[in-house]
């Protein structure tokens, strides 16, 4: 909701959030909803520049500009021109990099190395991070006028197991794309294993799993041996464990619960949020929100 209602605007956002958690979709969702969408979407991974790169990559340089230049080259900035720039790990840039950023993003302006023509940038700026850029200002390791100037409008984009469930939705979205023209279903078993698991690396992740276990699945049906093994372990198994308050309410979905189901689940938990969360598959967010909608949320505490 918060991409969509930016994407119109030429407003700079932030993206925050763990890795594999999908930045660069939402930001290609940002861009094809702007009026920039049939220009080019430009990305560029921050991480993988280093300091003699980063303005030869971001700016372009002339033919002579140093060993090895033997022509003109135009930089990522000129590539987006008329587009969306996408700043990859944006908190992974020295300071001395961010310094020629600020100047790019506050002037409009720059210079291909070894050349002395001032070209104009026009493009909508885009960055994402996995890193605390609060802290980083604090700390002095980032600007804070860059700060300032890229993060006109952060969004949080939720880790996968902040969205429980969305888990089982996006395994079956994945098994269609992954497999086309085969056909896979999740065992009931598999299916709680998935929903327990934490995902360390997020929508990434569990595509992996998903091509992994399509692999190993020939009969088309997912069982919980063809799952990774840190899917299966013991931890997770006994979080899986957990999930049988949901099939005491009839393995029926999160999200078509009633409120009489939900507050009767509500009163077995003696109003714990967390642990009616985790029953449920669900994030403790997510549930909060739902029982906000029908008016049980003051019966709740959330236990830590």
């Amino acid at each position: 909701e918060l991409a969509a209602r930016v994407a119109p605007t030429e407003t700079s956002v932030l993206l925050l959030g763990e890795t594999g958690t999908g930045k660069e979709m939402i930001t290609r969702l940002i861009h094809e909803g702007s009026r920039r969408s049939a220009a080019p979407l430009v990305a560029v991974d921050c991480s993988g520049l280093t300091e003699t790169l980063f303005e030869s990559e971001l700016f372009g340089h002339e033919k002579g500009a140093f060993t090895g230049a033997t022509s003109r080259t135009i930089g990522l900035v000129e590539a987006a021109s008329g587009g969306t720039l996408f700043l990859d790990e944006v908190g992974d840039i020295s300071l001395a990099q961010q310094v020629k950023l600020l100047r790019l993003i506050e002037n409009s302006s720059y210079r291909r190395v070894g050349g002395v023509t001032p070209l104009r940038s026009d493009f909508r700026l885009v960055a994402a991070t996995h890193r605390d850029l609060k802290a980083m200002v604090r700390a002095g390791t980032f600007r804070s006028d860059l700060y300032y100037r890229i993060s006109a409008f952060p969004i949080h984009v939720p880790t996968l197991r902040e969205r429980r469930e969305d888990i089982l939705l996006l395994a079956e979205s994945l098994l269609v794309r992954i497999r086309p023209g085969r056909t896979f279903s999740l065992s009931e078993d598999a299916r709680r294993a998935l929903v327990a698991y934490d995902y360390p690396g997020n929508v990434r992740e569990l595509r992996n799993i998903v091509e992994r276990a399509t692999l190993l699945a020939g009969d088309g049906v997912i069982g919980m041996h063809h799952l990774a093994e840190e899917v299966v372990s013991r931890d997770a198994s006994a979080a899986a464990g957990v999930c049988d308050t949901a099939g005491a309410l009839g393995g029926i979905p999160f999200r078509s619960l009633d409120r009489q189901t939900l507050a009767r689940a509500l009163e077995e938990h003696r109003g714990n949020r967390r642990d009616l969360a985790a029953s449920l598959g669900t994030s403790e967010r997510t549930l909060y929100r739902r029982l906000r909608e029908f008016g049980l949320a003051r019966r709740t505490v959330s236990a830590r």
